[in-house]
């Protein structure tokens, strides 16, 4: 989501969903992860492309924040949009306000900004003005929509896709896609691609594949959570 060269850090955003993001959310300063791996796939594409409207959804506001900072040093004309279910989970407002000419703010109970999905706002934009490039990062049906907005324009539209990833390498096989009727793995290929190529139906069906496994590690790790609580009473 971010980085500091002359600190030698980088900053991660994680939502905590099942056991392994709810572990790191117990985590305090001094604690640490041993190993990182990456940088995975390939580097985004920056230039001065003109006008470009950056989109982010949810935890996905993280990953186009460094996207769209760079895009506005090359020289271009920053739109964002962000979006979120609710005012309390939506983040980095500040910091996308920074590193863009104009910044829209969409939640889907109307609690922050204007009460809408990003697709209402980016519309309205593509119908009435010139836009070079699409960004967008979020949940997969949010850029499958998001593409088939742009689509109707014939805007190119490039998304980041979040496909399960195990191994990073290309080995496993679970990041992989259908992109252009093609296999394509997202921690080598990716995990950019041009999102009007994407089959986000594919993608959304293979990101159910190991829901029950999720729900069973966290149900064994609430109770191991209670057995240890009753051992200290």
């Amino acid at each position: 989501a971010d980085f500091d060269r002359d600190r030698g850090t980088i900053t991660t955003v994680f939502q905590k969903v099942g056991r392994t993001t709810n572990h790191l959310g117990t985590f305090n300063e001094g604690d640490f992860i041993p190993d990182v791996i990456g940088p995975l796939g390939n580097n985004s594409h920056i230039a001065n492309f003109g006008r470009v409207v950056c989109v982010g959804g949810g935890v996905g506001i993280a990953p186009v924040y460094p996207i769209a900072k760079a895009l506005k040093e090359a020289g271009n004309t920053i739109t964002s949009i962000i979006g979120a279910r609710t005012k309390s989970i939506l983040f980095w407002e500040e910091k996308m306000r920074n590193v863009s000419d104009d910044l829209i703010i969409t939640t889907d109970d109307g609690s922050h900004g204007t009460r809408a999905v990003v697709t209402v706002p980016l519309e309205t934009i593509l119908k009435n003005e010139t836009v070079n490039l699409v960004i967008a990062i979020g949940p997969a049906v949010m850029m499958k929509f998001v593409c088939k907005t742009t689509e109707k324009y014939g805007v190119k539209t490039v998304v980041s896709l979040n496909s399960i990833m195990i191994d990073g390498t290309g080995m496993c096989g679970g990041c992989r896609v259908a992109v252009g009727g093609e296999t394509k793995y997202t921690c080598v290929d990716g995990p950019e691609f041009n999102g009007h190529d994407v089959d986000f139906d594919l993608l959304m069906k293979r990101l159910q594949a190991y829901v029950p496994e999720e729900q069973m590690a966290m149900n064994h790790s609430r109770r191991t959570v209670e057995v240890i609580e009753t051992w200290k009473h």
